[in-house]
């Protein structure tokens, strides 16, 4: 059996032998319709962030781009098939932090490495995350919810859209502040982490905002506050966690396009072009805004430095709290 790197060096190798074939056809590309992987179900964050790609992308690329919802695994089926794919321009990835910057410190098999077999396009978006829970915890801020929560030392469930997302670590990383015990249980994305909240089978959670804001609405969930370090301009009258005693707590949720590794360099520069270009339009900006979504649309670079910066930071939380790889 080969070892990793001499199997990521024949890897290398065999994507090298056809590239020459690719670059040559750049010019013309796209000839035929491209596929954007999402690792989370169809109504998901990222799902619908993909979906608004595909349309505003539509015109300029003169070719159909149909979005595959690949979910499983705390999007690290759907992440591992993109970043496997031919490096041909055919095929992008759309999702999530959590498989860029922690799967390999939290899963012990991801089945890829988002450092050598992806390539960063471009930073999407970001939201602050909102935490949710049950009103028939009883609680309506978060010192109440921390008080209850001492109270129970068999702590309590609540959900997350996978390891290493901001929905899991962010609420471990309350826990392990303020001293408390809850119990992690995951789902495919953030419509089902909702129904199981207003199911009973969890009692919170950290969500983004457009998912949450109907049932908070309604009355059936209750938020607590933001993870951001400011308030929202969508929710003013929602208190952040680090007004409410948590200090300088802050988790946010982003979205980024990624290319399998080894795609030529023309593909990724030109598609980061339109997607900068598309997000950073009014139309797009209002769009993302109507999901409590900050329009951002960097450059390859500013991706690569994100799920850097993401790395560290939630690789320190990761140790501090001595997260074992499931």
């Amino acid at each position: 059996m080969l070892r990793r790197r001499d199997s990521l060096a024949a890897l290398l190798a065999l994507c090298a032998l056809p590239r020459a074939g690719w670059a040559a056809d750049t010019a013309g590309w796209p000839v035929r319709p491209l596929r954007l992987v999402v690792p989370f179900p169809p109504g998901s964050s990222p799902d619908l962030i993909a979906r608004a790609l595909a349309d505003g992308l539509r015109p300029s690329l003169g070719q159909t781009v149909l979005v595959e919802n690949k979910p499983g695994a705390g999007g690290l089926i759907g992440t591992g098939l993109a970043a496997h794919a031919a490096p041909d321009g055919y095929t992008w990835l759309l999702t999530i932090q959590g498989p860029l910057t922690t799967a390999d410190l939290l899963s012990r098999k991801p089945g890829y490495d988002p450092r050598q077999d992806l390539t960063p396009v471009s930073l999407i978006a970001s939201s602050p995350n909102v935490l949710l829970v049950s009103p028939a915890l009883g609680v309506a801020t978060l010192p109440e919810f921390l008080q209850l929560l001492r109270t129970r030392r068999e702590g309590i469930n609540y959900g997350s859209v996978g390891l290493g997302s901001a929905s899991h670590l962010a609420m471990e990383d309350l826990a392990a502040r303020a001293g408390v015990a809850l119990n992690h249980v995951p789902y495919g994305g953030f419509p089902q982490v909702l129904q199981a909240l207003l199911g009973g089978e969890i009692q919170a959670a950290f969500m983004v905002p457009g998912m949450a804001l109907g049932a908070w609405k309604a009355g059936k969930v209750r938020a607590l506050g933001l993870s951001s370090s400011v308030r929202s301009t969508s929710w003013p009258e929602l208190p952040t966690l680090a007004e409410q005693g948590l200090k300088d707590f802050s988790a946010l949720s982003w979205q980024g396009l990624l290319a399998p590794a080894g795609t030529p360099q023309a593909l990724v520069d030109r598609m980061a072009g339109l997607v900068s270009a598309l997000v950073r339009s009014p139309a797009f900006r209002e769009r993302l805004l109507a999901q409590h979504f900050n329009a951002i649309g960097s450059a390859p670079e500013g991706l690569r430095l994100q799920m850097r910066e993401d790395r560290e930071r939630w690789g320190q939380v990761i140790r501090r709290l001595k997260l074992k790889p499931e």
